[in-house]
């Protein structure tokens, strides 16, 4: 005849199963947490490759020079004479949604940076390409 106590888990066994899935959720959470990194990393290269487009196609169209902005934040870039609008509003940014910072540009450079999260160096920068 079988004893009742051993068609049971132990106290044992029961926290080390507790402790394993402690470490898979510990390891999910982290991984989850580098991928949302990575993510919005990519979204403010996207957004920089999207502004410096921008201001290239301003300078093709608008007469071989760049939109000049006092230090601030990523304008609308358009111009008036032919009336067209190359990026209607400043992409925010995807972590806090503030646009991106211009500290300055004139009519023949600008520099627009990012601080990325998970790369090193952490600094992304897009110029003037003319």
């Amino acid at each position: 005849m079988k004893n009742k106590f051993q068609e049971a888990f132990t106290l044992i066994e029961m926290l080390v199963v507790l402790g394993i899935i402690a470490i898979v959720i510990t390891i999910a959470s982290v991984s989850y947490s580098t991928a949302q990194k990575k993510s919005r990393d990519s979204r403010r290269k996207s957004d920089l490759k999207a502004v410096q487009s921008a201001f290239e196609q301003y300078y093709s169209v608008c007469g071989f020079q760049y939109p000049v902005v006092a230090s601030g934040f990523v304008p609308t870039i358009g111009c008036a004479s032919p009336a067209t609008v190359f990026l209607p509003t400043s992409p925010p940014d995807p972590k806090n949604g503030t646009p991106y910072l211009l500290p300055t540009s004139s009519a023949t450079e600008y520099q627009v940076c990012v601080t990325l999260e998970s790369e090193s160096p952490s600094d992304f920068c897009v110029i003037n390409q003319q």
